[in-house]
This record gives structure tokens, C-alpha cells and sequence, in this order.
């Protein structure tokens, strides 16, 4: 925890709970847009115009919102306009470090060992934990944002033209679809697992897990009439959310976060949709699951020996 801008206490996973022991998440702190001139986008202050090589991603592995990023830079064909630095997948005491572990990267762009001195040099006051991922500015040296449905929209769109692919992930169409999509989809199944984790009642925990199956029983409904994609035959950010919870179900949320109702390998059409996506050009090097289990099941309050399990298989990392 960062407080006037100095780490202060160990990492925790629970950032903050109600009094009815429901997990509560931290609002991000960072809310700058990158958009096709410079100007301001819907928050934050303007300056910060869609340039090739000028930005950089902080991103985890283990992490789902900053896989989120990590899978709209591959579909809109950003890799060689934002460049990408991987942290650790086991937190530390101050939180995400730089290393070697595979997969891993040292920070060659700021010379940082941990996240947390990279908000701080950004601003020398800041408060509260150093999440990511983080979206960063080389030539102003400072942090762009740090909210990931923020990242997903403008990287959705700032680089449009520029960018080689012309998907859109947020169609105007699709809109109002998608926003209530993912309200729903982020309190109920993102956000949900966390809860259920992180409860600190059995009936936070209970209410979190019914919330978690109650969307994907939903879902699973939804796609039963052949339809690729959420909102019908286009791909979009919806898409991307819920991907990033399905691919780490039963790898990590099943086991070390109790959702065990059942796995998603038993839920047909749920399995299919998100082997589809998998196979998308690049998702693939999005996912590592060795990165996944080896962070989550390293949570000391939720699993103090650190042992990883070995399974369960999962089949679709091979197709």
C-alpha cells in the first residue's frame, strides 16, 4: 500500500470489506485517455496523442483485467506501436515485482524492481495499491492509466488510424448492448470470483458464489442457439471480459477461489465459445497458464503452504 507516494505495509489481497465481509475493489487512480489528437478524452487531462513507439503496457499474466489490454493490443494489431513489459506472477510483500521468472521481464524501459515505484514516480503523493495494468507514457514518463476497461476503449480506438486491423470492438450499434453486458457481467462473473475468494463471511462467500453460476448458467443459455459471440456473430469487448474469467475457471477460480459447483469443462457450450476465442491470431500468447496457477494458489491468506496443483487438464491449451 502506497500512502503519500511510500510503500508502507505488506501486500494484502483484500483491499477493503464491508461490514457484511463482502470483498470491495480498489477504484483506480490514474484516468488519462490517449486519443487520435491529443485531446481530453472522458476523463483526465489532454497530452497524450496516438503515436507509435510512445507507449508502453505493464501488464501480468496471472492478472485478467491486464490481460484484457493485452488481448485488444494483439486483435487491433498494436504490438509494434505499444510495446509490453511482464511482471512476476507470485506477489510479493510489496506487491508485483519485475524478475526473471519465465515469461517474466526486468524493467528495462525504468529501471523499476517493484509496480508500486512506478506509480510513485508518476506522483510522488500517491495513494493506495499499485495495480496493473498500467499504461505508460515514454515520453512524459508517467502513467497514461491504470483502469483496464479504460485501456480496452482506447485502445479500441485511438490507434484506428493508424493501426493495421479495423476491427471494432465497440461498435455504436452494439453499444448499449455491451455497456449493460458488462455491467452485469463484471458484478456477477469478473468481479464475482473475487468476491467469492475473497469473502470474509460464509454469507458474502455464498452470495458471491450463487452470483457466479447464476451468470454462467446465463450465458451458457445464451450460447446454446449457435451464436459465435455474446452479442451474435461480432466479436466484442464483452467478449473480451468474459474470456479472461473462463480461461482462468478452472485452472485457478474453481480450486483456490471455491467457485466448484462444477467446472466450465463440463458446460458445453460455455467451453466452446471460450476455445474459440482462444484460437483467435495471438490470444494464445496471452494466456499463460503456468503464470495463472503459480500466482493465484501463491496468495498466502488463501493457500499459506504454496503448493500448485498439478491438473486439473486442460484440453484446449493444445488446440
Amino acid at each position: 500500500m502506497l500512502v503519500n507516494g511510500v510503500w508502507q505495509e505488506n501486500w494484502q489481497p483484500v483491499q477493503a470489506k464491508d461490514n457484511d465481509g463482502r470483498f470491495i475493489r480498489q477504484t483506480s487512480s490514474f484516468r488519462h485517455w490517449i486519443t487520435p489528437d491529443g485531446s481530453a478524452g472522458p476523463t483526465g487531462n489532454s497530452g497524450f496523442k496516438a503515436e507509435a513507439g510512445r507507449y508502453h503496457l505493464y501488464v501480468a499474466y496471472i492478472c485478467p483485467w491486464a490481460s484484457r489490454a493485452l488481448m485488444v493490443r494483439e486483435l487491433k494489431q498494436l504490438q509494434d506501436f505499444i510495446s509490453i513489459s511482464v511482471v512476476e506472477p507470485i506477489l510479493t510483500d510489496q506487491g508485483w515485482r519485475f524478475g526473471d521468472f519465465p515469461g517474466a521481464n526486468q524493467d528495462t524501459l525504468n529501471g523499476a524492481t517493484y509496480m508500486h515505484e512506478l506509480y510513485s514516480q508518476a506522483d510522488p503523493v500517491v495513494n493506495g495499491r499499485a495495480t496493473v495494468p498500467v499504461l505508460w507514457d515514454k515520453h512524459k514518463k508517467t502513467i497514461v492509466n491504470n483502469e483496464s476497461a479504460d485501456i480496452v476503449r482506447m485502445l479500441n480506438s485511438a490507434f484506428s488510424h493508424l493501426a493495421p486491423s479495423s476491427l471494432d470492438l465497440y461498435p455504436a450499434h452494439l453499444a448499449d448492448d455491451i455497456d449493460a453486458l458488462n455491467k452485469n457481467i463484471y458484478e456477477q462473473l469478473n468481479n464475482g470470483v473475487y468476491q467469492a475468494g475473497f469473502a470474509s463471511s460464509q454469507a458474502a462467500y455464498n452470495e458471491a458464489y450463487d452470483k457466479v453460476f447464476q451468470m454462467l448458467d446465463a450465458l451458457e443459455e445464451t450460447l446454446s442457439d449457435g451464436r459465435a459471440y455474446l452479442l451474435g456473430e461480432q466479436l466484442t469487448e464483452t467478449d473480451i471480459r468474459t474470456f479472461v474469467t473462463l480461461v482462468r475457471f478452472d485452472g485457478a477460480y474453481h480450486g483456490i477461489f471455491k467457485c466448484n459447483r462444477n467446472t466450465l469443462s463440463s458446460m458445453e457450450n460455455l467451453q466452446r465459445y471460450m476455445t474459440r476465442i482462444y484460437q483467435l491470431d495471438g490470444i494464445a500468447e496471452t494466456v499463460n497458464m503456468q503464470h495463472i496457477k503459480a500466482g493465484y494458489y501463491s496468495i498466502k491468506a488463501l493457500n499459506p503452504s504454496g503448493i500448485v496443483p498439478q491438473g486439473p487438464a486442460l484440453s484446449w491449451l493444445n488446440k
